[in-house]
């Protein structure tokens, strides 16, 4: 029992050894133009910037034009432009290493490997290694979750009594959401609201009650075309329309991308199912024809446009048709004003009922962050 005890003591004793001996990585460094010294540590670089965590001032933003000299003691991964890793590619291709910055050249160093220089204006991407490859792992279904929450409302109280409410969530997950891989999976869910009341002694009071959901899953064949599923909720009362449920499936492509601007192209089959509150109910075999442009300008704004048409294929009397856009306009932190348009067109409404049915809306939006 004495000599069992005595080897463990030796190889703990010999595990504090090796540990002590282990070096500690030292800070980077960054080197200003001025010849001012800063450490801390490299968090990535995209583009023009460099995003640093300081001993001192905490995570600040740097413009690589005023930096003469950046160093890392930890090693990085340098994704260079134009390059968009699937799940084919070979990240060793990568260059890794630690990292220098001098005379806008970049050199990443891994030993015993040769040193690679890299021009600056070749590196689209930075990033740390282990970011790098928690990027390459596929993440959990609630992971990565981003999107917005829209609230706006109007209160009159006079002769006429008028309250209106309207809102909307907005969420989508990418995976993985770096731009440097190309997309393997994509959920998009949407809910948006606009109810309201105008009443008046002696009047019977007049109602507003529009609600749209949906949600859809986009599974990718290539880094540009997709195959999808979807399910879509509509009740507007101003249409007499009680529910209608969209269910169907198709391929879309992603016509347009770059760093500021997407369109999507997307055609499905689908079954339709109308309940109206006057008349029978209906189902409806039929496609929907679909684009989504989203563009972000200067400043942080940011537009999105949608238009859809189902046209039914076992009685051709039967379509509908969608356009929403939105402008989304910073105002602080996560918070922006925004604006939109909602137009909704059912060419069958029941008697009394108008084929159209446009809002306007106006309201405050928080952007959640993953």
């Amino acid at each position: 029992m004495r000599r069992f005890l005595g080897s463990w003591f030796l190889i703990i004793l010999l595990a504090i050894r090796l540990s002590a001996q282990t070096p500690t990585p030292g800070p980077d460094t960054i080197i200003f133009i001025n010849n001012e010294k800063l450490a801390g540590h490299f968090v990535s670089s995209t583009g023009s910037s460099v995003k640093f965590k300081s001993d001192v001032l905490g995570d600040i933003t740097v413009d690589w034009s005023k930096i003469k000299e950046l160093h890392t003691s930890s090693k990085v991964a340098v994704i260079r432009k134009g390059v968009r890793l699937d799940k084919h590619s070979d990240p060793s291709t990568v260059p890794q290493g630690t990292l220098s910055m001098e005379g806008q050249n970049l050199q990443v160093t891994s030993p015993p490997q040769a040193g690679q220089t890299i021009p600056l204006s070749d590196a689209a991407t930075i990033v740390d290694q282990p970011g790098f490859e928690k990027a390459l792992q596929p993440s959990g279904f609630f992971h990565g979750w981003g999107g917005a929450v829209t609230l706006g409302g109007t209160l009159v109280v006079a002769t006429q009594d008028n309250r209106t409410f309207n809102g909307a969530i907005n969420l989508l997950r990418v995976d993985p959401s770096e731009s440097w891989i190309a997309p393997r999976n994509r959920t998009i869910f949407d809910f948006s609201a606009s109810y309201g009341e105008l009443s008046e002694p002696g009047t019977p009071t007049v109602k507003t009650s529009i609600y749209h959901a949906d949600a859809e899953r986009d599974e990718y064949l290539t880094s540009r075309i997709f195959a999808f599923g979807e399910a879509a909720f509509d009740h507007n009362y101003s249409q007499g329309l009680t529910l209608q449920q969209n269910y169907g499936g198709g391929v879309g492509w992603t016509a347009m991308e770059d760093g500021n601007q997407t369109l999507d192209l997307k055609a499905s089959m689908d079954y339709v199912r109308q309940q109206f509150q006057i008349g029978p109910s209906q189902g409806l075999v039929g496609s929907t024809f679909a684009q989504h442009y989203h563009r972000k300008f200067k400043r942080g704004l940011i537009a999105d446009e949608v238009l859809s048409f189902t046209p039914a294929w076992n009685n051709s009397n039967d379509y509908t048709a969608s356009f929403t856009t939105q402008l989304t306009v910073p105002v602080y932190k996560y918070l922006s004003g925004s604006t939109g348009i909602i137009d909704s067109f059912l060419n069958n409404p029941p008697a009394g009922f108008k084929k159209n049915s446009f809002e306007y809306t106006l309201g405050l939006t928080y952007t959640l962050r993953h």
